[in-house]
């Protein structure tokens, strides 16, 4: 069964074959309620697609449609000892980190969520993007192998927490079910 993506209206349609499934943006200050509806979309992007580009940019597309108060979302790939950028939605980015340099090399550093209040507090952040105040990394993890990480800015300082670091590791464990990594080169 194939499947695409729509923006039509300012709200992404997810078409199956004949039927349009639509994602719409949702208010909410429930953050389980809120991540929930997250994956629940993440899961029927990818479930069925093989792809791993597709998938994870329908991920990090997702994530710039629902997430509130972000200027940026998307994906390092672990390539060749470094981080490479993979899709992503927002400015354009450094394409190259070294591990341990700034949010993104410290969280494969350590494979370890890091939640920065304010990146301008952060020793060795590297601003891609000035307008970035906060800053949350999710190591992507498979069989005790680095992956990548989940990266995503926001300009609002303090913007993420504990419970966004909860509910974003289970996003990249949907990851995981589905994308094989293993044919990234």
């Amino acid at each position: 069964m194939w499947s695409s993506i729509a923006l039509l209206n300012n709200n992404f349609k997810i078409l199956w074959g004949d039927e349009m499934q639509q994602i719409k943006k949702i208010k909410t200050d429930d953050k389980k309620k809120f991540y929930n509806y997250l994956n629940l979309k993440l899961t029927g992007l990818i479930c069925e697609e093989p792809d791993w580009l597709a998938n994870l940019s329908n991920a990090s597309a997702l994530l710039w449609l629902l997430l509130e108060d972000i200027n940026w979302a998307g994906f390092y790939l672990y390539k060749n000892d470094e981080l490479i950028l993979g899709p992503f939605q927002g400015k354009p980015a450094c394409t190259h980190i070294e591990i341990g340099k700034g949010v993104c090399g410290a969280a494969a550093n350590e494979i370890k969520t890091q939640v920065v209040k304010n990146v301008h507090d952060f020793p060795g952040h590297i601003p891609c993007d000035s307008d970035s105040k906060s800053e949350i990394v999710v190591p992507i993890v498979k069989d005790n192998k680095l992956m990548g990480v989940l990266d995503i800015d926001s300009p609002i300082i303090d913007r993420f927490n504990d419970e966004d670091a909860e509910y974003l590791q289970k996003f990249v464990n949907l990851l995981n079910k589905y994308v094989d990594w293993s044919k990234i080169s």
